[in-house]
């Protein structure tokens, strides 16, 4: 018979090597976790900080196995608990040995787990945190022996972690009621200096012995690729070169969730969408088929995966980059369990970030602080020209040494290191324009003060009378942004909370304006360029590349069309177009209309010339034409477009087109200039009528006619300050329908 006390047991007689075989069938343990099992049961308080995969539910279950009396074990998640508890019953002969004790369970199902608690045959119970608040469980738990008291995925417990839950705050008090000197055991796959502290404090166990993994992933490849307006396409081509490996992709919205999975689907690839939203049916059904591999990709809010023991998951796909580093981590932890192959890819553009920050600025402030505290390190992480590894490692408090460490060169940032220039000059003129405007603008406003241009914001300020207005009139908007970030991220400048995006200078970039020292700027942001050929093209240094004799040749070609017509030549095709052509080649009208930017009308209007040309260099140039870069559409967006076509029609004001949809004005233009860039005409005489009278019609008009793009910055920059963004592109709508459609 084991020696037992109320705490723990004697190690002198526990043969943890013959129980681990017993139990799971392991003949050895991994990692540290022999050493917490040791300390576990000794009924010493033990605090483990290890990455997901790295066997951290063992070091609770296999004690709990071993000892009398019933493990609590706290989880935020009713999808994980049952999937451990069947784990669990898997490897015992008694099916009362693991129970789940929470809102689900009817009345007699209640009546069994307590049975089997108080007869001493379970031996793990998990619970919510919500249910320990009931006073019924919480007597019944006082009068029954507890081993231990486990906290899995204690970040919870912190505001700093990335899935906060108030009711983990409350957990200390919980476990004092149900006993003095039960042992507990705090757990997390995530946890910065910052998030371990809080945990240690929170619980009370500041006598708790830690251990601490590696965060080092080696077999996990990092990459950021810029996010386009065709990212849809992009994920399409990544998912086929990776034909039959298992993958998820996580998207911030249940919305774009089914959106994706469908078009996934009309495209080949065997994908079910996973949110919150749908019902446990549901959810349990799609789980189940990407575990069984009866589909290959699983599109999904972050409401999926915790838990999720799929050793083999080949890439994880972020569509929209996530809130903080910890959530990073932990989601492209599902990658590469095993050991083998895990691409890690993110979709990055500011604009989501911006987008990000908008939500937040609704909550209170304390909560807004945090929140963009931990998106300016995600910003960081998309941004940052140094291995993606050193930078999470050391998010983490770990160092890493990124010449001779274990995966070093598995992220994009070491395999094609990006070309630096010094701007050391430029980040004192962007520290003497937030200064010399009293710090009272967002990043834009101080971008337009640096290169010149005014708007009414501006004026009120008199900005304009300023000597430092136009100091930076020699770059333009774009690598002002991507510098003001960068100084965001070194911690020169800081952004208001309060008062949404105000810049200010930080003690740092006062110091810097003093004493200016050296500042490597990272010269190849596109993140956030507007114009579509810049994006195109970052997009092709990730995904394909677009034959660039081709698109020369394609070039031509349209000049010559376009002289012909006697129309500028963005008219007959856009840049983004003919880029997309000389990647794609397309030689039937069929594959014509699939290519960015080209709708039916487009492609029997001028696709001829074009697919000819394509179709006799492909034969010149034994090219093999890629059969899978033909994205079909869902339809979906037709019904939209469908919509907004009968209601401009219908001469329905624009404002209320957009509000009926749930759009912003400027995502209705959007969807218009689709619509518009596609081939199809719209008449929107009625609403620009309205906001433009005959002269500045006939101007804008001119203009246009005679330009060599219908770049919308280049046109803003012809008519300095005189039209407002939203003004020319509805007029360049009213031009692209009537000259070309």
């Amino acid at each position: 018979m084991m020696k037992m006390v109320k705490y723990g047991m004697s190690m002198e007689e526990v043969d943890l090597a013959a129980s681990l075989k017993k139990f799971f069938g392991f003949s050895q343990f991994k990692g540290l976790q022999k050493g917490v099992i040791e300390n576990i049961i000794q009924g010493k308080h033990t605090f483990v900080i290890m990455p997901t995969g790295g066997g951290k539910s063992l070091c609770y279950q296999l004690p709990a196995l071993m000892q009398e009396g019933t493990a609590i074990v706290v989880s935020p998640l009713i999808a994980l608990m049952k999937n451990q508890v069947d784990a669990i019953r898997g490897v015992s002969e008694n099916a009362g040995v693991a129970h789940v004790l929470n809102s689900s369970l009817t009345k007699t199902e209640i009546k069994q787990v307590k049975k089997d608690v108080s007869s001493g045959i379970t031996k793990l119970l998990y619970v919510a945190p919500e249910s320990l608040t009931k006073h019924e469980y919480v007597d019944f738990l006082q009068n029954e022996r507890i081993s231990f008291v486990a906290v899995d995925e204690a970040h919870c417990i912190s505001e700093w972690g990335h899935d906060f839950r108030p009711e983990y705050r409350n957990l200390k008090s919980i476990v004092k009621r149900l006993g003095d000197g039960i042992p507990l055991i705090a757990l997390t796959a995530t946890a910065t200096p910052k998030v371990q502290e809080d945990i240690i404090k929170n619980l009370g166990i500041g006598d708790a012995k830690v251990f601490k993994a590696s965060f080092n992933r080696p077999n996990l490849y990092y990459e950021v690729r810029p996010k386009t307006q065709n990212v849809d396409a992009d994920i399409i081509r990544f998912v086929k070169q990776n034909k039959g490996k298992s993958g998820i992709i996580y998207c911030l919205s249940r919305k774009r969730v089914e959106e994706l999975a469908q078009v996934l689907q009309v495209n080949g690839v065997s994908a079910v969408p996973y949110h919150a939203g749908f019902d446990a049916k549901t959810r349990s059904k799609h789980q189940d088929m990407f575990l069984m591999e009866d589909v290959d990709v699983v599109v999904a809010t972050i409401a999926f995966g915790m838990g999720i023991d799929k050793p083999d998951v080949r890439f994880v796909i972020h569509h929209d980059i996530p809130k903080s580093i910890e959530s990073y981590y932990q989601e492209t932890g599902r990658a590469g369990r095993d050991g083998g192959e895990g691409h890690c890819l993110a979709f990055y553009s500011y604009k989501d970030i911006e987008k990000l920050e908008k939500f937040m600025s609704g909550k209170p402030v304390a909560e807004q602080e945090i929140g963009n505290a931990l998106l300016q390190e995600v910003v960081a992480f998309a941004e940052t020209s140094i291995s993606r590894r050193k930078f999470i490692l050391h998010y983490f408090g770990e160092e890493f040494d990124e010449i001779n460490g274990e995966g070093a060169d598995m992220d994009d940032n070491t395999r094609n290191p990006k070309e630096k220039q010094e701007a050391k000059d430029n980040v004192v003129k962007v520290i003497q324009v937030v200064t010399g405007t009293s710090e009272k603008f967002k990043s834009k406003e101080v971008v337009r003060a640096l290169i010149g241009k005014s708007n009414a914001l501006i004026s009120s300020h008199k900005t304009e009378d300023k000597e430092f207005f136009g100091i930076g009139k020699d770059k333009d908007k774009g690598y002002w942004m991507a510098l003001i970030r960068q100084m965001l991220v070194a911690g020169l400048l800081k952004k208001e909370i309060e008062q949404y995006g105000i810049l200010h200078v930080t003690p740092m970039g006062k110091e810097f304006e003093k004493e200016p020292s050296s500042f490597m700027m990272t010269m190849d942001h596109v993140y956030n360029k507007e114009s579509d050929d810049a994006i195109v093209s970052a997009a092709r240094t990730g995904g394909g590349v677009a034959d660039s004799k081709l698109f020369a040749m394609l070039k031509d070609l349209r000049k010559k069309q376009a002289h012909k017509l006697e129309v500028p030549p963005f008219v007959v095709f856009q840049d983004p177009s003919l880029e997309d052509m000389a990647l794609k080649y397309p030689i039937t009208l069929e594959e014509l209309v699939n290519i960015n930017g080209v709708g039916e009308g487009k492609a029997k209007r001028y696709g001829k010339p074009f697919l000819q040309l394509i179709a006799s260099y492909v034969e010149d140039n034994d090219i093999l034409r890629p059969d899978d870069l033909v994205v079909k559409s869902t339809g979906a967006n037709s019904a939209l477009k469908l919509y907004i076509i009968q209601n401009v029609d219908r001469k329905l004001p624009l404002d209320d087109i957009a509000s009926s949809k749930g759009l912003e004005l400027n995502e209705l233009i959007k969807e218009m200039e689709q619509i518009v860039y596609s081939g199809t005409k719209l008449n929107l005489d009625y609403w620009i009528d309205d906001i433009l009278d005959e002269d500045q019609q006939e101007e804008i008009h001119d203009y246009f006619l005679e330009a060599e793009s219908d770049d919308l910055e280049e046109a803003l920059k012809e008519f300095d300050g005189d039209y407002e963004d939203e003004e020319l592109r509805l007029y360049r709508l009213k031009f692209i329908s009537e000259v070309a459609n």
